[in-house]
């Protein structure tokens, strides 16, 4: 029999375990499948909190839809009954002169057509002028390794990039535009160009698959996001799972490995799939050869602070789900969802709840890390009147630090990936990476990872 140990509980660990399990019986593979997870919860970043009629997610709050793996993937689970999907209305950037509309029709802030342009309340008419040379601009030399802020910039002009779509970028990835890949996030953008010589034209012969469904982009579950992470844990019935017990060490030992728990327990493991962050791999295998590799993955912080009101949520603009703000603007926080509006399960009275991030980009960030949850919330209350005007007190709140936490994908992060995998192949067969610290970020691109890295263990035990 042989025994795959994997270190990390959740999405991607989960769905490795999910696959492995799913093979295993398919081929009739004697395999003995091990979890180890250091919280008394699985779920990692995936985590609901529910307070009376409120449901509030810490860390991810939903699934991208329009994924290919994620339908079928659901289904298999047996919750597609469950899904729910975000209600659609107008996301808005806060600007020194308040609220202004980002156009419907745009995606992730780039306009998909010309009157997607031209009706920007956002950019002036000389920067929809510059925008003008994505239709008669080629690219020669740009690749999907290459700076995605410097791709769009030259060919949308700098003002839109700047107003319009790094807020927007930046809001999803956590990082600044010039220091992400197109490949770690919009690689279809320059297919676009390539292909239809513009990128607003790509995206407008596209726009069906990202404006589609009724503008449905996202899912979630009628009791939170949780339901996913307890389904997959139910469903592990040949898993033997350990919450709550840190690995503190992987060993090689001959051609296997030894685990060791933090109680002392030993676990001997033919395979290991490390899909805890890039810095707990590292305190794991603690090689100096790896060191250097490892300490060039970086990393962000966030933190999420919900507050909900006992006030209807009518009180905000009618076709209104939320705002990202702009540097130059009053408030603290660098984006705010009305949680309430955008997705009705999680206020059953139809009150209002709203949720504030603040990121280590923001320059204040290593001021508010160091403040009590009371003073976090005192900080996202002073937002909340300067830019919505509401004055009420919260009748609840919720705050979320994810301090050094979030992967931040920079111009040489497949590179040091691709580093890494060298060096453990060479040292550490069998030993494998895996999870959002290296391959995706989002939940469909951690399903997708972890079916991969079973399909790679299965590959490797059908050879034997």
């Amino acid at each position: 029999m042989t025994t795959t140990v994997v270190i990390g509980g959740g999405i991607t660990g989960l769905s490795t375990l999910n696959y492995l399990q799913k093979e295993m019986n398919a081929n009739n593979l004697d395999m003995q499948l091990v979890l180890v997870e250091g919280d008394d919860t699985l779920g990692g970043k995936i985590r609901t909190f529910s307070d009376g009629e409120f449901t509030m997610e810490t860390g991810a709050d939903s699934i991208v839809a329009r994924k290919s793996n994620v339908s079928p993937f659901l289904e298999e689970l047996g919750l597609s009954d469950q899904v729910v999907y975000n209600a659609t209305g107008i996301s808005y950037i806060y600007t020194e002169d308040g609220l202004k509309k980002i156009p419907a029709d745009a995606v992730f802030g780039i306009p998909t057509g010309l009157e997607s342009l031209v009706q920007s309340e956002l950019i002036s008419a000389e920067g929809k002028v510059e925008a003008l040379k994505d239709f008669y601009t080629t690219n020669e030399t740009f690749t999907i390794n290459d700076s995605l802020g410097l791709f769009l910039e030259t060919f949308l002009g700098t003002e839109l990039v700047q107003k319009q779509i790094a807020p927007v970028v930046s809001g999803v990835y956590s990082g600044e535009l010039n220091d992400l890949t197109i490949a770690s996030t919009f690689p279809f953008l320059l297919e676009y160009k390539n292909k239809y010589g513009s990128i607003i034209k790509g995206l407008s012969e596209n726009k069906h698959i990202y404006l589609g469904a009724a503008n449905k982009k996202f899912i979630s579950f009628k009791n939170g996001m949780s339901v996913l992470i307890d389904r997959m844990e139910e469903l592990l019935a040949d898993a033997q799972i350990y919450k709550g017990i840190k690995a503190e060490s992987v060993e090689k030992m001959d051609k296997r490995y030894i685990i060791t728990m933090e109680d002392g327990r030993k676990i001997e493991a033919d395979y290991v799939v490390l899909s805890n962050n890039s810095r707990q791999a590292q305190e794991l295998l603690q090689d100096n050869q790896l060191a250097e590799d490892f300490s060039q993955l970086h990393t962000k912080s966030m933190i999420s602070i919900y507050l909900g009101f006992d006030v209807p949520d009518s009180e905000l603009p009618s076709d209104g789900t939320g705002f990202i703000s702009v540097k130059e603007s009053d408030v603290l926080c660098d984006a705010c969802t009305w949680t309430s509006r955008k997705w009705e399960h999680t206020s059953k009275g139809r009150r209002l709840l709203l949720r504030l991030f603040y990121k280590s980009s923001n320059p204040e960030y290593a001021r508010l890390i160091r403040l009590s949850e009371e003073e976090l919330k005192s900080v996202a209350l002073q937002d909340i009147t300067k830019s919505l005007g509401l004055t009420a007190e919260p009748v609840t709140a919720e705050v979320t630090k994810w301090h050094e936490n979030m992967p931040n994908y920079h111009l040489k992060h497949r590179e040091i990936v691709n580093s890494l995998e060298l060096k453990l192949e060479q040292s550490y067969p069998n030993v494998l990476l895996a999870g959002c610290s290296y391959y995706g970020v989002g939940i469909p691109d951690c399903i997708a990872n972890g079916e991969k890295t079973a399909h790679v263990i299965v590959g490797r035990l059908m050879q034997k």
